[in-house]
């Protein structure tokens, strides 16, 4: 966060790969050794609205080259001014960052504070600061672990290696690494040079850049919890340093008596001695002020001040003009006199929430604003915006997958963004695009509900127990929230209220505020099934930092939920009526009748008192097991909590023992199959257990991201992950997970391939991937297309010289000597061929199909089979390395649907070996009825017959091509041999002439062609256009294509029949000249003696 803004002193077959390496500081916390700990996970976007944006950070000479602070995506880059992006800050231990900036001496080097530095509800935290050497290629964490949200890095102004911190301290609890820090050795070690109190904060500072001894620093007392909000009090206000921060004093001369809330300071880089203060006061004092003397002394300018200080209160001066001055807020303002008036930014076409703001000290008409909606881009001081849609950064609370075919849907809820639903695959060969993504329900959105029998049907809410019905086929809502009756008090609901559809009875809802609500159609009508179901207590009478704070504290209770409700619920799928509420001051109810009766639930074992009931989940497998997922960070407490019970609530026990202590879950999902396989998602990602909790697994291949919710696509088999910073992640295919990891270390093993849809990709402009829309197109990946098979691999296989040099590391380790191999070990190694892992797919009746070579290494391991025989075109050892966009690889006809089956082996010196399988499974017409052949057994006997046509067509063009350099070399040759020889120079020529009619019986006659005039349809351009067409469709077959077919088979018999009668007069032809001495030739075998 510079306030020095701008000064640059300041400021196919398919391979599928595995997960990305994982940050020594991230691999400390959790078991990565599990055999499938690195699955692979498919992110889904969306990029549509983007997620918010915490801090800019500018390269001082080249500003197409930024990075940018999301507020719980950690780190991202471009060097081409947003075109494309690189997440350069995704493996470490906090994904919540609130601050980067570059080191004036040396824009490679990149700092980090993490943990977003406002106080809204759904802030993440840090784990100190980070420093990049190397322009975010890799990171260290250099220190203040329990600072918890950095607010500001800064330099000295002679001495980068001289680096200040502010740390606003904990959010949730009182102490930490908390004030303003300073290091001298780039980050080695640190001093605190300034503390006010356990509670209190270093917001934002400054140092003069002239006179660096001169500093300003305001202070920051704040404190949230579940109940509420406090965001001010005596410890925050003004301080200045003269000595470098060796002693401080607070400075009053002008400013507000009285608590003090969140203090913005900026500076006027054009003159550093006017400095504007924004103060979050009581309502005399709240307002904009200015100093002309460093902060000496202040003088309010007006009352402006932003909707919610906790969540903005940031100024930024003009590079130039020292009384222009930005006040980022949910409508950013703007002064022109040195903040005595204001005025708004235009928001048109631009989301609201500003949180960061960079104005080019080049053309200030140039600005860059991030917020909520992600990055926008103003070239006339913020009139008009460009948004940037291409950051798959969006902040999911919880979603929800349908049940739509052939692709299903998923819904989220999201921060500030709306309910987004999109799908989870296209059939298009660019993948999922924004503009395959709607909108349920604007506003901040939270746990939608899908209608399990109609997927139009979604059920979406926004703040504090807005509800909607929408009708994705009219697009209509229906606003559906229970209302009071008359004289009855509000409902209290929560932020994140708990909505869910009965699954015994589509129609039926419960949603809950502090009592559950009941309705039997679809929201038409409500009862309540329950009285208050909280404790009841009184937020107002509950101590912060130690005391009960008076009703005019700053900001009591500003953001936050009422206190006292319901933020968990789950109906029993086994037995109707089976209910699980939870309440956001810790207590669990459940009622055995549909809610006549509750038995309530205040104490767990191992739980502090009053912690949050995050997720309620029972048990698809029996009716006696649910399980409670616990959150108490907000009182400080980082541990996940989570509970089973085996009686219906009446006791539980903790089955998080082996979680990291870091990280707080946030929801749970039982496996459909196995009810020993459950998932949790907890602040910094998704871990599992094989053993209901006996013991868990990192995912590996998810960035540190929290997870917010998690359920399973029981059709599919799908885990569907909602992060709160980087959208929606996939896990397909859980049944790997279902096998033990003692089961795969001792042999290799091919999981049982899900069924798949046989269709072909469309493409939607242009030619696969993006098309021609340019590379700043969001478009997330497809799974890949046709039939995915998975298996494991306990070791390499590896040949004779990996497995040699594997020996010798292992002796030279021990310090024993290495023998140099013998001649025959050596020759052996040079003529092995590579080792090999092959997948074979066969039909209903044991033919082989295809064969399909896979990864040979270590572990888990994909390849994908595109559902077609192999091409029949001519071997190539040598294939292009770029296509041009019209183009595609060699590909074969397409199966038809039914029932195939995969095996794996192994190729080593030439031995095959079976290692797994034959496992069955489907492939599924995803078309049927329209133009698709009704007979696709007609349709692919004709293709098959095509594909052995264009075999021997393509393969005789190749031929003549040979046999053409035969005969050039053939020319050559008579030329250099000493004796008369022109009878075999008349034959040469001769030979020369018929291929050359030959070519144009094949090709078609180039002297004609290239001279712009018709020519009869050659063969290979008959067939070809057979194949080009044919093979893309699943259509019967045309009479067209079939007359054609003939007329090609026709004319390439004939031709055929003179290519073979040709080569027969070439070889006699070279077996003369090699009577008379002539130099070799290929296609010779020289004679001797």
């Amino acid at each position: 966060m510079s306030k020095f803004v701008g000064l640059s002193f300041f400021v196919c077959v398919c391979v599928l790969g595995g997960a990305l390496p994982v940050d020594a500081a991230r691999a400390a916390t959790a078991d990565d050794q599990h055999p499938l700990a690195a699955l692979p996970l498919r992110s889904i976007g969306p990029a549509l609205t983007s997620g918010r944006v915490a801090d800019f950070a500018f390269h001082p000479e080249h500003h197409q080259i930024y990075y940018v602070a999301m507020a719980s995506a950690g780190v991202w880059k471009t060097t081409n001014n947003g075109i494309s992006w690189e997440h350069v800050f995704r493996n470490e231990g906090s994904f919540a960052t609130g601050v980067v900036v570059l080191d004036p001496s040396d824009p490679e080097v990149v700092w980090v504070g993490s943990g977003e530095n406002n106080s809204q509800r759904s802030v993440g935290y840090g784990d100190g600061v980070y420093r990049s050497r190397d322009g975010g290629a890799s990171w260290t964490r250099m220190g203040l672990e329990n600072s918890g949200h950095i607010s500001m890095i800064r330099f000295h102004p002679g001495d980068s290696h001289t680096v200040y911190v502010a740390a606003q301290g904990p959010l949730w609890s009182s102490g930490g690494d908390r004030g303003l820090y300073r290091s001298r050795d780039d980050g080695e070690s640190w001093e605190r040079i300034f503390h006010a109190d356990d509670d209190t904060g270093v917001n934002e500072f400054l140092i003069h850049p002239e006179q660096p001894e001169r500093m300003l620093a305001s202070t920051y007392q704040r404190r949230r919890h579940v109940w509420t909000l406090i965001n001010g009090g005596p410890g925050s206000g003004i301080h200045r340093s003269d000595d470098g921060g060796a002693s401080w004093r607070r400075i009053d001369r002008g400013l507000p008596a009285g608590d003090l809330g969140r203090i913005g300071l900026a500076a006027a880089p054009s003159n550093p001695s006017i400095v504007y203060a924004i103060v979050e006061a009581d309502d005399e004092g709240r307002g904009v002020y200015r100093s002309t003397d460093f902060g000496e002394s202040w003088e309010k300018q007006s009352g402006h001040m932003t909707s919610s200080p906790q969540y903005y209160n940031e100024l930024f001066v003009d590079p130039h003009d020292p009384d222009r001055v930005y006040a980022i807020d949910t409508f950013t303002h703007v002064s022109e006199d040195a903040g005595r008036t204001w005025t708004r930014l235009s928001i048109e076409n631009r989301h609201v929430d500003d949180h960061a703001l960079w104005i080019d000290p080049d053309n200030t008409e140039h600005l860059f604003i991030g917020g909520d909606g992600g990055i926008f881009e103003s070239w006339d001081r913020g009139r008009k915006w460009r948004h940037l849609r291409n950051l798959p950064v969006t902040q999911f609370y919880r979603g929800t997958p349908d049940n739509d075919v052939p692709f299903y849907n998923i819904c989220g809820g999201t921060q500030d963004n709306h309910t987004l639903c999109g799908p989870s695959r296209t059939m298009y060969a660019d993948g999922i695009t924004n503009a395959d993504w709607w909108i349920a329900q604007f506003g901040d959105g939270f746990k939608p509900r899908i209608d399990p029998t109609d997927a139009n049907v979604v059920y979406a809410q926004y703040q504090h127990g807005g509800l909607a019905r929408f009708d994705r086929v009219t697009g209509e809502r229906m606003m559906i929230t229970p209302q009071p009756a008359s004289g009855e008090k509000a409902y209290k609901w929560n932020w994140n209220s708990p909505l869910i559809i009965s699954p015994h009875d589509h129609r039926r809802l419960y949603f809950g505020a502090e009592r559950l609500f009941r309705s039997d159609d679809r929201g038409e009508s409500w009862v309540a099934v329950s009285g208050d179901l909280s404790r009841g207590l009184d937020r107002n009478e509950l101590e912060v930092m130690g005391r009960v704070w008076s009703v005019d504290a700053i900001a009591k209770n500003a953001s936050t939920s009422l206190y006292g409700a319901l933020i968990a619920l789950d109906e029993s799928p086994l037995i109707e009526g089976l209910l699980y509420a939870g309440t956001d001051d810790g207590l669990v109810h459940v009622s055995e009748d549909g809610g006549e009766n509750w038995r309530r639930v205040d104490r767990f074992p191992g739980v502090p008192d009053r912690s949050l009931i995050e997720d309620l989940v029972a048990s698809r497998h029996d009716p006696d097991v649910a399980w409670a997922v616990i959150d108490n960070h907000k009182r400080g407490d980082f541990k996940p909590y989570v509970l089973r019970t085996d009686d219906r609530g009446r006791s539980w026990r903790l089955i998080s023992g082996t979680l990291p202590s870091r990280g707080s879950a946030h929801t749970l999902a039982e496996d459909s199959e196995d009810p020993a396989l459950l998932f949790v998602g907890t602040e910094f990602g998704v871990f599992f257990t094989q053993d209901g909790g006996g013991s868990w697994h990192e995912l590996t291949d998810l960035p540190t991201v929290a997870v917010r919710d998690l359920e399973i696509q029981r059709r599919e088999d799908d885990l569907v992950i909602s992060t709160f910073g980087l959208g929606f992640y996939l896990l397909e295919d859980l049944a790997p997970l279902r096998t033990a990891a003692d089961e795969l270390v001792d042999r290799a093993t091919l999981f049982e391939p899900d069924d798949a849809w046989l269709y072909v990709p469309d493409v939607r402009r242009g030619w696969g991937g993006k098309g021609d829309y340019g590379i700043d197109r969001y478009a997330a990946d497809n799974p890949p297309f046709g039939a995915v098979i998975a298996y494991y691999l306990p070791e390499e296989i590896a040949g004779l010289r990996d497995r040699r040099r594997a020996d010798e590391r292992e002796r030279a380790k021990e310090g024993a000597d290495n023998p140099y191999p013998d001649w025959e070990r050596l020759r052996r190694e040079d003529r092995e061929e590579d080792p090999s892992v092959v997948i074979t797919i066969r039909d209903s009746d044991n033919n082989v199909v295809r064969r399909i070579d896979g990864p040979t290494g270590k572990g888990y391991q994909r390849v994908a089979w595109d559902l077609r025989y192999p091409a029949p075109d001519p071997v190539n050892l040598n294939p292009p390395s770029e296509l041009a966009p019209w183009q595609s690889p060699p590909m074969g006809p397409l199966v038809i649907p039914g029932t195939y089956s995969a095996t794996l082996s192994r190729r080593v010196e030439g031995q095959w070996t079976d290692l797994s399988g034959p496992h069955s499974f489907e492939l599924k017409p995803l078309h049927e009825g329209g133009l698709v052949a009704a007979d696709p057994s007609d349709r692919l006997a004709f293709e098959l017959e095509a594909a052995s046509l264009y075999r021997a067509v393509s393969g005789a063009d190749r031929h003549t091509g040979e046999l053409e350099e035969r005969v050039a070399h053939l020319l050559r040759a008579i030329d250099l041999t000493p004796t008369d020889n022109e009878d075999l120079a008349q034959s040469a020529r001769e030979l020369r002439a018929r291929l050359a009619d030959l070519r144009v019986a094949l090709n078609g006659d180039a002297t004609v062609a290239r001279r712009y005039e018709p020519v009869p349809l050659p063969i290979l351009d008959r067939i070809a256009y057979i194949v080009g067409g044919a093979w893309e469709s699943q259509a019967a077959t045309p009479a067209a294509y079939r007359e054609s077919l003939a007329i090609a088979g026709e004319e390439f018999a004939a031709a055929l029949d003179s290519l073979a009668t040709i080569r027969s007069d070439l070889e006699a032809l070279e077996t003369e000249l090699e009577a008379r001495g002539g130099p070799w030739t290929p296609g010779r075998l020289p004679e001797w003696p």
